[in-house]
């Protein structure tokens, strides 16, 4: 029983992604966090249990033309086409202030071919700072690349495996929803040698503006991320920590400490916060404290002890379902 009148316990919220310690299991998510440094004013970088930076490129891209976002209800739909400085920009502008955090920083790339996987990787290594290599598989915003390997499972294995052999840094791979079965592509990636596993990715949808009777998206279709995806994300993440043994990181529609201790409860190790961040920049740094609130309140000594333990059958098994997630962080 932990002494919860003791002012100096704080419950420990480490985790561990491979070889990768974290001190809290929040991440943000690539693609809505920039690369830190718009975020500096606005909270507090060394909270975080990692950064995700935004997807990065061999050579640098334009992205779509706008429009490029749309609200929906309850999320929204982006076509941004992965625009980013390129790889060599990005280590020579950016790599500076992010090795000076105190929080591991991961970078996301993304290719159109196993080369461009191979070469990028193989300029990241050894770079300061770099802590992970999170492989974008799945974005559905491109016409060509990233669709193809992230809904067959042998060219998921593969690019997996071409990444694992050039890194130097452990490598998490985030997968697609937009596949019939997500636990195929999964165990084929954990068997390329995948470090971890992040989901889910957007799911693939559209919008259209009734007055002029086009695609509000200039590209016709986007990834529909937020509030609205997160049930389908929970059920993903359930099923596939049912099949691997590596680490799973969750994503999707997470805005609160009690969305991330549900995909907890489902098997993730730790989350990504996305959507979220731009209604909310304090957003991570506040599931951070929420978390905390909730450890403390079931009198938990680390975080990880509820790491996939939800409970199907409390009667049959003798445990007792968590307390309420009504937490108070005040």
């Amino acid at each position: 029983m932990v002494d919860l009148q003791k002012e100096k316990y704080y419950p420990d919220l480490r985790v561990n992604i491979g070889s990768l310690e974290l001190a809290n299991p929040v991440m943000t998510a690539s693609g809505t966090f920039g690369y830190a440094r718009e975020f500096e004013n606005l909270m507090n970088l060394h909270r975080l249990g990692a950064v995700i930076v935004k997807g990065i490129s061999l050579h640098p891209r334009a992205g779509n033309p706008p429009t490029r976002i749309v609200e929906t209800a309850c999320g929204m739909l982006n076509a941004i086409g992965l625009q980013n400085v390129g790889v060599d920009r990005f280590i020579t502008e950016k790599m500076n202030y992010l090795a000076g955090l105190k929080v591991p920083v991961i970078v996301n790339i993304l290719g159109d071919s196993l080369a461009e996987y191979e070469e990028i990787t193989e300029r990241l290594a050894g770079v300061p700072g770099v802590a992970g290599i999170e492989v974008n598989i799945s974005c559905p915003n491109v016409k060509k690349g990233g669709v193809a390997f992230g809904t067959d499972p042998s060219m998921a294995a593969a690019v997996t495996a071409a990444v694992k052999k050039k890194a130097d840094v452990p490598v998490m791979v985030k997968l697609s929803p937009n596949v019939s079965d997500i636990t195929v592509i999964a165990r084929a990636v954990e068997d390329g040698g995948a470090d971890s596993l992040s989901l889910i990715n957007t799911l693939i949808g559209m919008a259209i503006d009734l007055k002029t009777k086009r695609p509000v998206l200039a590209n016709v279709i986007g990834g529909l991320s937020g509030p609205a995806i997160k049930p389908v994300a929970l059920r993903m993440v359930y099923e596939v920590a049912k099949v691997v043994s590596i680490p799973i990181i969750g994503i999707g529609g997470i805005s609160s400490a009690e969305d991330a201790l549900e995909f907890i409860l489902a098997g993730a190790t730790a989350v990504q916060i996305g959507t979220a961040n731009f209604v909310n920049p304090r957003v991570s740094e506040e599931v951070v404290d929420g978390i905390s609130a909730y450890a403390k309140a079931e009198e938990l000594t680390s975080i990880r002890s509820i790491i996939g333990g939800l409970q199907l059958d409390s009667a049959k098994n003798g445990k007792n379902i968590p307390k309420s997630l009504n937490i108070s962080v005040k």
